[in-house]
């Protein structure tokens, strides 16, 4: 037994059980001395995070398929499923006590179950996704942490609202509840906010956003976890005051999504790997140990007739067989002269046919486009921290770093380009136009979509974008068009076909749609995968598309 896609959670409980959450909607449980898995279970969709209660009997999973599940440990037998929520659950959690559960979602809510699955109640307030959830100490309130910006407690026993903490619309993604009522919260901008009975503290703590906060109340030590690619372990004093006492760089291997401690000296991390790593702060010793590369594709490309694709292992193949091995997560391929530009979570920007490195950022990196100014050819390379790195090739079939252009306050999750506009779409569900004359803001739509904005691709006349809300926006004219999309889960990726009549939009539940610009509507629905499809190209040699997808398959397809 064994993840085939990226760990996105962990847990721990004690020295004993460590349970991990995949995107290949598995969730493993581990005997922890040994290392050794135990029992697996399957959701329907992306498992997301996972928990157990306070003396290790349940685990409780929280996935993209709507649900979260309860499961007996170390049977992995299902106890019961949460059903209610509308969209993603990002985390679920156990009160204190263990007989209330608490679940946040992508649909703006909270809500609170039985151990039969009964809901309780719905705690509603938040206006975006709510990301992280934390009890308190005597399970009477809890906390919570959503894209508004905010964070928010709540009673428990009646779900009403007690305090709105307002974190100034930066986004918070992670926060823990310390016995003491003391809140700890990681943001978008590398801080870590105290807030406790004396008041506010802000501390800088990382160069990019932060993704996890873990707490040890019993040894007052804090984890931060940052797409910075580091850890830091903080102990925090008797004024309440961080003291780092320990940080590491993360190896290629770890996600910097979740983590958890394990024990007085390690801490288990997500990987995109096969297992889960550990690394003892006392020491600063990384366990990597066992840990195979995951198969799941990330982005395709044609060039010629070739057919190139990498992925989480960092394996570039062409037409199939393996070619470079870049060494990290990947998650674009971008044709730009004789170069084949990458990158991905450790911020370095590559060239994947030789494996060299071009340039290297301070934060992961998305998604790529290439346009002409002043007659030269440039690559814009999208980054987590919302600028775009722009290159220009030089007349050796070299890339020059230009300057990077600030875009968005959060990611950039597509990005592209005609003659004079770089177009660009956020998690916000923000998208922005540049001038490729001289990089200034031409325009920035604050909702272009209601929900994160995933992807977008260059059309005759303008843009197209997807996004989680499931809809296709035309952009063109300074006018904008939305159409429904066949899809049921996030749309995730999107690209037009060689000659730009047709759009073909690929979502997280494997499914493929096609639609005519021309005639307005969608031509074609499909589900070639039950994995997700993480990328589309068009094809040239056929006017279809290519789709790489998290199962390590591309497949071609033909409107």
């Amino acid at each position: 037994m064994k993840h085939f896609a990226p760990i996105s959670g962990i847990a721990c409980f004690q020295e004993k059980y460590v349970a991990t959450a995949g995107y290949d909607n598995q969730v493993i449980l581990w005997d922890a001395a040994g290392k050794r898995a135990l029992q697996r279970v399957f959701h329907d969709h992306l498992a997301n995070q996972c928990a157990f209660n306070a003396d290790g009997t349940l685990l409780v999973s929280a996935s993209s398929d709507h649900t979260a599940r309860i499961w007996e440990v170390p049977t992995l037998r299902l106890k019961a499923a949460l059903v209610g929520h509308l969209d993603d659950i990002e985390m679920a959690a156990f009160a204190p006590d263990g007989q209330t559960v608490a679940t946040c979602s992508r649909d703006h809510t909270i809500r609170l179950f039985d151990l039969a699955g009964h809901c309780l109640r719905v705690l509603t307030g938040h206006t975006a996704d709510v990301i992280s959830i934390s009890w308190a100490a005597d399970g009477a309130t809890l906390v919570s942490s959503s894209d508004d910006g905010s964070i928010r407690r709540w009673d428990a026993a009646s779900g009403a609202q007690l305090a709105l903490i307002d974190m100034g619309g930066i986004e918070t993604d992670t926060l823990s509840l310390a016995r003491d009522g003391t809140i700890f919260a990681g943001d978008d901008e590398g801080r870590i906010t105290v807030i406790g009975a004396a008041g506010t503290a802000v501390q800088a703590a990382h160069a990019a956003g932060i993704k996890r906060i873990v707490w040890d109340d019993e040894r007052r030590l804090l984890v931060s976890l940052s797409y910075d690619r580091s850890v830091v372990l903080w102990r925090v004093d008797a004024s309440g005051t961080l003291v780092e006492t320990a940080r590491s760089s993360l190896p290629s291997v770890i996600w910097p999504r979740s983590c958890a401690l394990l024990g007085d000296e390690r801490i288990a991390f997500a990987t995109f790997g096969s297992s889960y790593a550990t690394w003892n702060h006392r020491t600063d010793r990384w366990d990597l140990d066992d840990i195979e590369p995951a198969i799941s594709l990330n982005a395709v490309a044609l060039v010629g007739d070739d057919q190139y694709a990498i992925g989480d292992a960092g394996l570039l193949t062409i037409n199939g067989v393996p070619s470079v091995r870049i060494g990290s997560l990947c998650n674009f391929l971008l044709p730009f002269g004789p170069l084949l530009l990458t990158g991905g979570q450790m911020g370095t920007v590559f060239d994947a046919v030789t494996g060299r490195v071009l340039h290297q950022h301070r934060s992961p990196l998305n998604c790529g486009t290439t346009f002409v100014k002043d007659g030269v050819t440039h690559a814009a390379i999208g980054t987590y921290t919302g600028e775009a790195i722009i290159f220009a090739l030089d007349g050796e079939g070299g890339a020059r770093h230009v300057c990077d252009v600030p875009m968005h306050d959060n990611a950039i999750k597509g990005i592209s380009a005609d003659e004079q506009f770089l177009f660009s779409v956020c998690a916000t569900a923000a998208a922005a136009f540049h001038r490729i004359a001289d990089y200034g803001l031409a325009r920035h739509v604050d909702q272009a979509h209601e929900r994160i904005s995933n992807g977008c691709t260059r059309i005759e006349g303008g843009f197209a974008s997807i996004s989680r809300d499931l809809k296709l926006r035309l952009w063109r004219d300074g006018a904008s068009e939305v159409f429904d999309t066949p899809h049921s889960h996030s749309v995730k990726c999107i690209a037009a076909s060689a000659d730009q009549r047709f759009i073909a939009t690929g979502s997280y539940g494997g499914t493929v749609a096609i639609f005519d610009v021309a005639e307005r509507r969608w031509r074609q629905f499909g589900k070639p995968t039950a994995a997700g499809i993480s990328c589309l190209v068009s094809d040239h040699r056929s006017n279809g598309f290519l789709a790489s997808s998290y199962d390590g398959a591309i497949y071609t397809l033909q409107p």
